[in-house]
């Protein structure tokens, strides 16, 4: 029986080998095969009737999903022309426009040159992988020094705080 199934998988492999189209092998170095699978043995009863109750109950809490709408008497209609007269109201309220121009164009360039050295950096091998061990250590860290005690969260809500005010400055 297994010979009979070897020479039956060979054959098979030929003939999918003849169906796909032919591809140059000067452009790959490796060969990829895939392993075969092993045989399951029987099942009992006992562990049929095991398996059965898991579909039973994946069945039944899927037939328990929820699904958000939306009608349109919750949904404001957003109208374009009163939006662009508030914009434009904002705009002329503010002082100096040519330093809001400066900030957006100073923004939008360090966005640029950022995603510039992101792309640097994800070109070397081994860096993008070290980055995301620092990564994960700094949140890891973060977490702990801030987010795991009550006494923590009650310092980071005061720092977050102090640091609004400075920026707003009101402080």
């Amino acid at each position: 029986m297994a010979m009979a199934h070897a020479g039956t998988s060979s054959s098979m492999a030929a003939a999918t080998v003849g169906l796909l189209p032919s591809v140059s092998t000067t452009k790959f170095t490796s060969c990829l095969a895939l392993p075969n699978l092993p045989v399951q043995p029987r099942a009992s009863a006992a562990s049929f009737s095991t398996h059965f109750k898991g579909i039973a109950d994946s069945r039944r809490l899927s037939s328990l999903q929820i699904k958000a709408t939306s009608t349109d008497e919750t949904s404001p209609s957003v109208d374009a022309g009163e939006l662009f007269n508030d914009l434009k109201g904002k705009w002329d309220a503010v002082e100096n426009k040519s330093t809001v121009l400066l900030y957006g164009g100073g923004a939008i360039v360090a966005v640029w040159l950022s995603s510039i050295v992101v792309g640097a950096i994800n070109s070397v091998p081994l860096l993008p992988k070290i980055m995301e061990l620092v990564g994960l250590g700094y949140t890891g860290w973060f977490v702990y020094r801030y987010l795991l005690f009550k006494s923590s969260r009650k310092e980071l809500a005061e720092d977050i705080e102090s640091l609004k005010k400075r920026i707003a400055g009101t402080e």
